[in-house]
């Protein structure tokens, strides 16, 4: 199946946080996490799969204020911080929303989320993510962690499911304000 055929039948994409929505690199101040940047653009192809119908969650490994700030922000209430062990933590995820992985996207980097590329319905990764996420990943951004690769794959998703020119139209005519 081609990763074109994959996102035509997405009902929920999962994102990792660090090193996906953000670059990856941790600042820590002396009360601990003190920032991490998010690139608008990534933070418009999730309001944009959001508009699609698709449901958008987070999974994350760390436990971040800015995260929960970040996700409120963009009205992504399937928040799930702090879990170590990501393929437990995706199939929680899934028991919770009954979507099965086969319509379900992931996008990771690191080995981490080894274990829940390899159960996705398509499997994403970033440009400058780990090899071995590479090798077993269905679709691949151009653009880098945290410069755009969220928005990259939400636009090849709305692609795929045929939704691109009107949410384009929709964005252009001024019915919708992001």
């Amino acid at each position: 199946m081609s990763p074109s055929e994959r996102a035509a039948r997405l009902r929920m994409i999962v994102l990792d946080v660090d090193g996906v929505l953000t670059d990856g690199r941790l600042y820590i101040g002396p009360q601990g996490e003190a920032m991490k940047a998010f690139d608008v653009r990534d933070g418009h192809g999730i309001k944009l799969l959001r508009e699609a119908g698709l449901m958008v969650a987070l999974l994350t490994a760390r436990r971040s204020d800015i995260v929960a700030a970040r996700a409120r922000e963009l009205g992504i209430e399937l928040v799930r911080q702090g879990e170590v062990d990501k393929a437990a933590g995706f199939a929680r995820l899934l028991a919770d929303t009954g979507v099965p992985a086969a319509q379900c996207g992931y996008i990771g980097d690191d080995w981490p989320d080894l274990p829940v590329l390899a159960q996705a319905g398509l499997a994403a990764t970033v440009a400058d993510a780990c090899a071995e996420c590479k090798a077993i990943a269905h679709w691949i951004s151009t653009a880098p962690a945290g410069r755009g690769a969220v928005r990259e794959l939400a636009e090849f998703i709305v692609r795929a499911q045929g939704k691109y020119d009107d949410l384009l139209a929709r964005h252009s005519s001024g019915g919708l304000h992001a």
